[in-house]
């Protein structure tokens, strides 16, 4: 029987779950976006160019299609309640409501609610709605902070003092801002990594682990970004990580499942290897943005199962990978991310990408062309036996890149993801 689903985002990411979605013959897509995709545009049956955060609009285009399931992709839409309007309609939606994405959306509730449940992994924190007083604990506090605003910042917000900022600055960013809550929490130190998981009706199945590079340019220098690239090994680990602590964060989303009411969707934790063992940075309510890049595109079992699963009540999917490593590179506007070149005309050449993914991102096709928006352009993705393999492949696709657009080359490549290795093990020692 045909599924009709309906996707809500029109990122990379979302391109990525719509290859999932319809790489299964079974699935009839549909898609709202406030940009028309264009590779979202090509793998779907009907578009329909809205804003991803209209709650009514999306409804009424999932009732219109008569949609049957429904995949949210940003956290905007998940925080304005599309996945509880769609749940409202009858469409079932493999995202959670705005009081689980909460985990995401409120940081001072990720810390409070992972203390109250005894959550593994909690740093040291406190919650300020007080600037002054957050900046003399920032005064007092005997180490390094991470500031962070208790809302959405597109992964841009946070500030570290002894990597980023001083405390001075730290203070000044505070008083500078109108943020009505902050958390300030220890410095962690080590390598970040992510684990996804699919979740629904208390049960986790977990992907394998991705790096990201938020910095804006090679060598981890400049602003961070909503991320400039990605990869994951052929197996469930990192080179960096053991298996054993691989799963200590598996471990810690299913603390996490168990203490949350009913959730269901993607839950994100991004991590922090130290050697005091695995630290939370933070969860997010859905796929990552590039890491759904890396992990659906080696998903062997059908996305699409796993859905239709969660919504019919039933055990979901053992999940199933490939066994290869993946690279993700960005293309970004000039200027991304203080002052990206928005509106500017650009060309991408499908047929550079070879044997890469080519996943369409923040682009806005118009009749004329393709044009770039405040955001990230489009991605390759290199998926081969090794790391260093994906790199060379995803390096090669990027001469579909033309002009007006940047990459960050250096992802991927041995002599950084050797000094990810070395960072550990001098940590460790």
């Amino acid at each position: 029987m045909t599924e009709t689903a309906l996707l809500v985002g029109g990122g990379g990411r979302e391109h990525a779950i719509a290859r999932a979605l319809t790489s299964d013959s079974d699935c009839e897509l549909y898609a709202c976006a406030s940009n028309r995709n264009p590779g979202i545009a090509s793998l779907s049956a009907g578009f329909r160019q809205a804003s991803e955060t209209d709650a009514e609009a999306v409804v009424a285009y999932a009732e219109e299609v008569g949609a049957g399931v429904a995949v949210v992709g940003p956290e905007s839409a998940l925080e304005a309640g599309v996945a509880d309007a769609l749940d409202d309609a009858g469409v079932y939606t493999f995202g959670p409501k705005s009081d689980d994405a909460r985990i995401e959306t409120d940081k001072a509730f990720q810390r409070e609610f992972m203390a109250a449940h005894d959550v593994p992994g909690c740093p040291d924190f406190a919650v300020f709605e007080d600037t002054e007083e957050a900046c003399a604990y920032i005064d007092d506090y005997d180490g390094d902070l991470a500031v962070k605003p208790a809302g959405l910042t597109g992964g841009k917000g946070v500030k570290v003092t002894g990597d980023q900022v001083t405390k001075e600055e730290a203070k000044e960013y505070l008083r500078d801002s109108d943020y009505s809550e902050v958390v300030l929490e220890e410095r962690l130190v080590g390598e970040e990594f992510t684990v996804q998981a699919f979740v629904a009706d208390g049960e986790v199945r977990p992907t394998p682990a991705v790096q990201d590079h938020k910095r804006a340019y090679e060598g981890d220098e400049g602003p961070n970004t909503g991320g400039m690239g990605s990869y994951s090994d052929s197996a469930a680990e990192l080179p960096f990580m053991s298996f054993e602590e691989y799963t200590e964060a598996v471990e810690v989303l299913e603390a996490t499942v168990g203490a949350l009411d009913d959730y269901k969707g993607v839950l994100y934790g991004q991590f922090m290897l130290t050697t005091g063992g695995v630290k939370v940075v933070e969860f997010n309510a859905r796929f990552g943005d590039p890491e759904a890049m890396n992990t659906l595109p080696v998903l062997e079992t059908p996305f699409l199962d796993v859905v239709t699963a969660a919504r019919d009540g039933e055990s979901l999917p053992e999940v199933e990978f490939a066994g290869k490593a993946t690279v993700c590179k960005y293309a970004v506007p000039d200027g991304y991310p203080t002052d990206p070149d928005s509106g500017a005309k650009i060309e991408v050449d499908e047929e550079s990408a070879g044997d890469a993914l080519l996943f369409y991102a923040s682009v806005d096709a118009r009749e004329d062309g393709l044009y770039t928006t405040t955001s990230r352009s489009f991605a390759v993705v290199g998926v081969e036996d090794t790391i260093e393999a994906a790199e060379e492949s995803a390096e090669s696709a990027l001469a579909a890149a033309g002009e007006g657009l940047r990459v960050r080359h250096d992802i991927g490549k041995p002599d950084l993801v050797q000094r990810r290795i070395d960072h550990m093990a001098e940590l460790r020692n």
